[in-house]
């Protein structure tokens, strides 16, 4: 059974002024954790403050079959 994630973007101020959010399907932290961390998107920078955003975000469970990944972000 897959979960989506909303994850709290993890850069902090100010090299991301105002956050963001990024909605991830997965089965578990840790598959969310890669897909994150493997994103052509995101600074290996801050790779350390992912995990701790992962375990904070809201986490619905998902009826049906779906892919994970990235499914929506919205990041400043």
């Amino acid at each position: 059974m897959k979960n989506i994630y909303l994850v709290d973007y993890w850069v902090p101020f100010p090299s991301s002024e105002y956050g963001g959010i990024v909605a991830v399907i997965g089965e578990n932290d840790s598959e969310v954790f890669d897909i994150l961390s493997s994103s052509d998107t995101y600074d290996d920078t801050y790779v350390h403050n992912i995990m701790p955003s992962i375990q904070s975000a809201l986490v619905y469970p998902l009826d049906g079959d779906h892919e994970s990944g990235i499914v929506s972000e919205f990041t400043t």
